[in-house]
């Protein structure tokens, strides 16, 4: 029987696409395993009622004819009362009183299932526009993901979206895929973290993985810090109109929502303080000296309420705190963080001691093939100050080499690209995790299918 299901099953994925998905702690991506980059592309955050203010502003928005994204609402009655999600773009981003945006990672973790299930939920049917119960799925997952979270993964995939085989893979090795490498140092610089992982013969080592709480969210933050303690204040984009007086020429209107919550007007703000860096940052060639960048020329950055704004020295300090985070405490506004500082390493020192606690045999391999992943890697001379620290720093005998994609699209989704080559590889076919082997064994096989 097992031969036959497996002979059959090659036969089923090759006619029908496998999907990849790839909840990362700033967006999810969701796509057709064969494909070159993802279909979907929307934030893994929601936005959130519980039911009682639901039923005001559900009131409310048939008053303001607003009726734009009833379809992306999700009735999530399970957990903490009864609460309504909103997820994706679209929803997002239209303003509503009292709405709360919410992350279902901790740390990486998934720390809110329910939520889970509505970005997954909003992935297929909205996104992809396709039936789970057809398509295998290949998941990626953070090399700290527990068992626990892998068997909660395979009960919810099998039981509830009822997909025919899954496979969990872990991000590190995905990514080495999407460059062709079996061995190597995987830097992936995501938005919520920054994590350093080793990759040999396609499996992680586990016990030299390093993380560090500064990601390209971190960076934000400390970006919108420093412009506020120069007197520069981010308006979200619901907090204003813009009215055309003559032409060309246009005068901003302030509008008041006072019942827009805390966490709603950081996520619209972040929106756009994340463009300015994309922008204007690049990494310093060589480590950030106050007095060297005082008097650099100013770049100058238009905000969508029309105001210019000039931006100097921020432009090479902040993206500098991926290699000294003690400049954290330079930051009007960071004070907080400044008890995490001693214990958080800089990039190049994270590389070093991740390579020190790997096996002798394969560090040179390590070192010559040390890859840069995520979306703030697309950040300009990431790669070469990268390179440039680990040459001072590594063995004389090391041959350092860090490769990273030409372009910033294939460094942000290289996790998902790496799913869509594994995902679409003839040899896989028999490695999935089949509806079949989940009922005569359980969850807790994936531990065994996918190692």
């Amino acid at each position: 029987m097992g031969e036959f299901f497996c002979s059959w099953f090659v036969f089923y994925a090759d006619e029908v696409s496998a999907i990849v998905l790839d909840l990362g702690s700033h967006t999810c991506k969701a796509g057709y395993a064969g494909d070159d980059a993802p279909k979907a592309v929307f934030p893994s955050v929601v936005g959130a009622f519980d039911q009682m203010d639901v039923d005001d502003s559900d009131n409310a928005e048939r008053n303001s004819g607003s009726g734009l994204d009833a379809k992306n609402n999700v009735d999530s009655n399970k957990g903490k009362g009864k609460r309504k999600l909103y997820v994706g773009n679209q929803a997002l981003n239209f303003r509503r009183d009292h709405m709360e945006v919410l992350s279902p990672l901790k740390d990486g973790i998934v720390a809110d299932w329910d939520i889970v299930d509505s970005i997954w939920d909003h992935a297929f049917r909205e996104c992809l526009l396709i039936d789970p119960k057809e398509h295998p799925m290949l998941l990626a997952e953070p090399s700290s993901n527990s068992q626990q979270q892998r068997e909660r993964t395979a009960e919810l995939m099998f039981e509830k979206y009822k997909v025919p085989a899954l496979f969990l893979a872990k991000n590190a090795v995905l990514t080495s895929f999407a460059l062709g490498r079996a061995t190597s140092l995987v830097v992936d610089c995501g938005g919520g973290s920054t994590t350093v992982a080793p990759v040999h013969d396609g499996y992680v080592l586990q016990k030299a993985v390093l993380t560090s709480p500064i990601g390209g969210e971190f960076l934000t933050n400390c970006l919108t810090k420093s412009l506020e303690s120069k007197g520069i204040t981010i308006k979200p984009k619901y907090s204003f109109k813009r009215k055309e007086i003559r032409s060309g020429e246009f005068q901003t209107v302030d509008l008041d929502f006072p019942n827009t919550t805390e966490s709603y007007r950081l996520f619209s703000q972040r929106v756009i303080a994340s463009d300015i860096k994309e922008c204007v940052c690049r990494a310093p060639d060589t480590p950030y000296d106050e007095s060297a960048y005082s008097n650099i020329p100013m770049t100058p950055y238009e905000l969508p309420d029309g105001q210019t704004i000039e931006i100097g020295s921020d432009r090479f300090k902040i993206p500098d705190v991926l290699f000294n985070p003690s400049l954290v405490q330079t930051i009007p506004g960071m004070e907080n963080f400044a008890e995490i500082v001693p214990s958080v390493r800089g990039l190049p020192q994270m590389v070093l001691e991740c390579i020190n606690k790997c096996d002798v045999d394969i560090r040179r391999e390590l070192f010559s093939s040390i890859l840069l992943a995520g979306g703030t890697a697309s950040m300009q001379q990431l790669k070469e100050r990268l390179e440039k620290d680990l040459l001072e720093e590594s063995p004389q005998a090391a041959r350092v080499k860090v490769v990273a994609s030409g372009n910033a699209t294939e460094r942000r989704f290289s996790v998902w690209i790496g799913g869509s080559i594994l995902a679409s590889l003839g040899s896989f076919q028999q490695m999935w995790f089949s509806k079949s082997e989940y009922e005569e064994h359980g969850a807790s096989y994936v531990q065994r299918k996918c190692p």
